[in-house]
């Protein structure tokens, strides 16, 4: 796979699948093995012998643990599946009629819509073909995106929680997942770091990956992620010279918290505005994606924002450095990404008398709303020197208590209780500060719509002896 296949969703096609009547329940028995169309078309209720089984045996096993549907690759006898309990079963067949009923019928056949890869239709053909059925591609529909289908990388699947959590990835936009994994786990160290913590995160991480409890299963799926945000913390405890806390026992290889609090701010601020210009650019690859270059120049997270945000910076370097070139270039770009960006505006706003104060208030919302994304990123030098201050605290409290064998028992119990608080506290707090920046600061600028996942039609196949 190249490299632009992978920066970008799988490419999908519109599908129908033309079968018999008589032979419906073969071919989505078919097309639920294969697992690689997403369905169009409202379900119905599968209403039918099959539910009112399934409805007797669920009020039989009132309070007992769901099942998930399965199916049989020859149709059941239903009386004989109530029998026997076989819930699974009973639900997948009226699974089936649900999806029956999504069909359009014309004479003898059945046509089923749906969206599936590009790369499944030679394999998904030769399987419907061997069943007398037929996979016709259609022309996409006018003004609606297909489903987003991320392409598979065994290195960013860790990391993808953080996307779903916020939503699905338009089709037509770039896969951010790269970027949110390493500003991820950036903002976590800077955040977080200490030697002995960030240690700790990875040998857990480690453990989650070797766990087989069964209440951990979707956990351990993103071990790798929980892991780099710990080596993170690892490396900027060593920049910071913090091992569980600045018990001066590690040099300091760039700056410690607590004696540099304005060096460490002003790092923060410059690398949230790095991040944002980043995002910016991949802001402006998404909207010529999605609506070609007039509204990659007009839209407020493309051109026109980037060109603030630069513009921006070098006005306040110009007046901080007295730099006589810097501020009236800066107020300059600042101007001249005021004129698309109200074109932008005044598109959303339409006409009437109420359209020019909408596109005030909205050039107005954009400078304020930038400034304010631009110093959100202090919290990472904030929650920086919260972390190394606690520490600081904890090992003064367990300090003062020692001199004496009990006094010795009572600071390293001190030190434990306290250290471990503030770990458990601390570290719940930067995960979500650090997920807060990516949503409010950065994925604003990526995303102005959101996707729709692709959810292929897909049940396993059982026998009638392994259901219960």
């Amino acid at each position: 796979m190249e490299l632009a296949e992978r920066a970008l969703p799988v490419r999908m096609r519109r599908v129908a699948v033309v079968a018999l009547a008589d032979r419906a329940r073969e071919v989505l028995v078919a097309v639920a093995q294969t697992g690689v169309i997403d369905l169009s078309g409202p379900l119905g209720s599968g209403e039918g012998p099959a539910l009112e089984a399934l409805r007797r045996l669920e009020s039989a096993h009132r309070g007992g643990p769901a099942v998930a549907p399965a199916l049989a690759r020859q149709a059941p006898d239903v009386v004989d599946l109530e029998r026997r309990g076989a819930r699974e079963l009973l639900a997948g067949e009226v699974e089936l009629d649900r999806r029956r009923t999504s069909a359009v019928t014309h004479g003898d056949f059945l046509v089923f819509v749906g969206w599936t890869p590009q790369t499944a239709l030679p394999e998904l053909a030769a399987t419907l073909q061997r069943l007398g059925a037929a996979l016709v591609e259609l022309r996409a529909p006018w003004g609606r995106q297909p489903p987003t289908l991320l392409a598979p990388a065994p290195t960013a699947e860790p990391f993808r929680p953080l996307l779903t959590t916020y939503g699905a990835v338009p089709y037509d936009d770039v896969d951010p997942t790269p970027f949110v994994a390493v500003t991820y786990c950036l903002m976590f160290g800077m955040m977080f770091g200490d030697v002995g913590d960030g240690a700790l995160i990875v040998l857990a991480a480690l453990a989650l990956s070797r766990s087989r409890n069964p209440r951990l299963t979707a956990l351990r799926k993103v071990w790798p992620m929980i892991a780099a945000a710990g080596a993170s913390a690892v490396l900027f405890g060593l920049l910071y010279g913090e091992l569980f806390g600045p018990t001066k026992l590690l040099p300091t290889l760039w700056l410690a918290p607590l004696d540099s609090p304005t060096r460490l701010l002003g790092v923060a601020i410059a690398g949230g505005v790095v991040l944002l210009a980043v995002g910016y650019v991949l802001g402006i690859i998404n909207r010529f994606r999605e609506g070609g270059a007039l509204l990659a120049l007009t839209a407020d997270s493309g051109v026109p924002g980037l060109a603030l945000l630069v513009g921006g910076v070098l006005t306040v370097l110009g007046i901080a450095t007295h730099a006589a070139r810097l501020t009236p270039a800066g107020l300059a770009i600042v101007a001249v990404a005021i004129v698309p960006l109200v074109v932008g505006l005044r598109a959303e706003a339409g006409s009437g008398a109420t359209a020019i104060l909408e596109v005030l208030i909205g050039l107005l919302d954009e400078l304020l709303r930038l400034f304010s994304n631009v110093f959100s990123f202090a919290r990472l030098a904030a929650f920086g020197l919260m972390h190394a201050a606690i520490g600081q605290v904890v090992l003064h409290a367990a300090g003062s208590l020692t001199g004496s064998p009990l006094g010795d028992l009572a600071a390293v119990a001190t030190f434990t209780v306290g250290w471990s608080a503030a770990f458990a506290l601390e570290g719940l707090v930067v995960s979500v500060q650090a997920l807060r920046l990516e949503y409010y600061e950065l994925f604003s600028r990526l995303f102005v719509r959101e996707g729709r996942p692709f959810r292929p039609f897909r049940l396993p196949l059982i026998s009638t002896e392994e259901a219960r």
